[in-house]
C-alpha cells in the first residue's frame, strides 16, 4: 500500500534565469491517493483499476520490470492487479496526477521488493510526465519538468485554503509544451520571489507567504489567465485573508487564511460565503471546498483558536517514515459544497502505508453561528 497527498496548486511557480530554471513551490494540503497492488491476475499481465489510470499502469509495469532483477535471474515480471483511489480532483491543479504516480511507486515497490527511495521515483517519473514535488514530506522548491527536488524549504502553521474551481480541466503535459512568455526581467524577479519565500517559510511569516502567493498568481496571468483572480483578491481583502494562492497549470484560486487566528471562524465563513456568491452564477465548475494546509510536525504548530472550527494539526515527522496511517479508499468524490455546508473527506486511519507522512484532519468549515468548541488542547 502507498499513499501521497496533494497540493493546492503552487505558492510560487515560474522560470528561474538559468538552465532547466522551470520551478515550482508546494502547498501541500490533507487530500491524498491511496494506491494497492495485488500480485496474480486472470490475465497474467497488470492491470489497473481504475482502467483512466493509464499513467499509473505504465509506472507500474516501469517497476515490475526492475522486479527481476532483485528477485534471481530468469524471473519473469510478474502480473498483478493496482487500484488507485483518490479524493484529489483530476486537473485542476491540485498535483492528482503526481500523487497517484507517486502512490502507485511505492505500493509497487513494496510489494514487489523494489526500494523506492524519492531518487529512484524522480527517475522513473521523469519518463512519464512533468510531476509535483509531492514525495517529499516539506514545502519544497521542485523542478517539476525535468522531476527533480531543488531544495526543501520546510513547514509553516497551519493554513485554510477556502478555494474555488472555474471549470474545466488542464493536461499537465500539454501546459508544460507551452512556450514561456517570461523577459529576462521576470526570470530575476521569480529569483527574487523564491529567496523571498525560503526565507519566509523558515522564519514561519505566513504574511510574506500569502503575498509571495499573490505575486505569483498575478505573473501567471500572462500564462494561464483567471478571470476570478481579482474577485478573490478582494474577498481575501475584505476577510483578512494572508493572500491567494492558484493552480498555476489548473482551474482552481483559494483564499489562504491563519488557521491559529484567534479571528478564524468568522474569517472562514466569511470567505466561504464570499466565494459562494462569486460562483453562484457562473459556469460549473465546483463550489466553494476548504482544504487544510500540512504542517509535517512542526514543533511550534499551534492549534486553531478554540472557537474555530477546525480541529488541530495533525503532527507529522519531517522525514519520510516508513509504516505511518494510510488513508482509507475513498467512496465518493471531492465533497463540493454550498458556502453554509463545506465538509472535507475523512481523515485516515489504516496503518501500512509506506513513505507517507501520517495523515492530518481536513477542516470542516461551518455553517453560521457554530456553537463555540471549548477544551482544546493548545500543542
Amino acid at each position: 500500500m502507498g499513499t501521497a497527498f496533494g497540493t493546492f496548486g503552487e505558492l510560487l511557480q515560474g522560470v528561474l534565469p538559468e538552465a532547466d530554471g522551470d520551478f515550482l513551490v508546494t502547498l501541500p494540503v490533507a487530500r491524498w491517493t491511496m494506491a494497492t497492488f495485488r500480485e496474480g491476475s486472470d490475465s497474467g499481465e497488470l492491470e489497473v483499476w481504475p482502467p483512466r489510470k493509464t499513467k499509473a499502469l505504465q509506472l507500474a509495469r516501469m517497476i515490475a520490470d526492475l522486479a527481476p532483477r532483485v528477485r534471481g535471474p530468469g524471473a519473469a515480471p510478474p502480473g498483478g492487479v493496482l487500484t488507485v483511489s483518490s479524493v484529489i480532483p483530476e486537473g485542476k491543479g491540485l498535483a492528482s496526477s503526481s500523487a497517484d504516480l507517486v502512490a502507485t511507486a511505492r505500493a509497487v515497490g513494496q510489494a514487489l521488493d523494489v526500494a523506492m527511495p524519492p531518487a529512484r521515483i524522480e527517475r522513473l517519473l521523469s519518463r512519464i510526465e512533468p510531476t509535483d514535488g509531492v514525495l517529499y514530506p516539506a514545502i519544497v522548491a521542485f523542478h517539476h519538468r525535468s522531476v527533480r527536488l531543488r531544495s526543501v524549504l520546510g513547514a509553516l502553521p497551519a493554513m485554510a485554503v477556502v478555494g474555488i474551481d472555474e471549470g474545466g480541466s488542464v493536461d499537465t503535459v500539454d501546459f508544460n509544451r507551452i512556450p514561456k512568455p517570461f523577459t529576462a526581467a521576470d526570470r530575476h524577479a521569480y529569483a527574487d520571489l523564491l529567496e523571498r519565500l525560503t526565507a519566509a517559510v523558515r522564519r514561519h511569516d505566513l504574511a510574506e507567504v500569502g503575498r509571495i502567493a499573490t505575486r505569483s498568481a498575478l505573473m501567471n496571468q500572462t500564462l494561464r489567465h483567471k478571470r476570478s483572480l481579482e474577485p478573490m483578491r478582494e474577498i481575501c481583502r475584505e476577510v483578512g485573508g494572508l493572500g491567494v494562492a492558484v493552480g498555476h497549470s489548473g482551474t482552481t484560486l483559494g483564499v489562504l487564511l491563519d488557521a491559529t487566528d484567534p479571528a478564524y471562524t468568522r474569517r472562514v465563513t466569511a470567505a466561504a460565503q464570499a466565494c459562494g456568491e462569486l460562483v453562484g452564477g457562473g459556469p460549473a465548475g465546483g463550489g466553494v471546498t476548504v482544504y487544510r494546509t500540512l504542517t509535517f510536525g512542526r514543533p511550534d504548530a499551534r492549534a486553531p483558536h478554540p472557537a474555530a472550527p477546525a480541529p488541530s494539526p495533525t503532527r507529522t515527522a519531517p522525514t519520510a517514515p516508513t509504516a505511518p496511517p494510510a488513508p482509507p479508499a475513498p467512496t465518493a468524490p471531492t465533497a463540493r459544497t454550498t458556502p453554509t455546508a463545506r465538509t472535507a473527506p475523512a481523515a485516515p486511519a489504516a496503518p501500512g502505508t509506506v513513505g507517507a507522512p501520517p495523515t492530518p484532519v481536513a477542516p470542516v468549515a461551518p455553517a453560521p453561528a457554530p456553537a463555540p468548541r471549548t477544551g482544546q488542547d493548545v500543542p
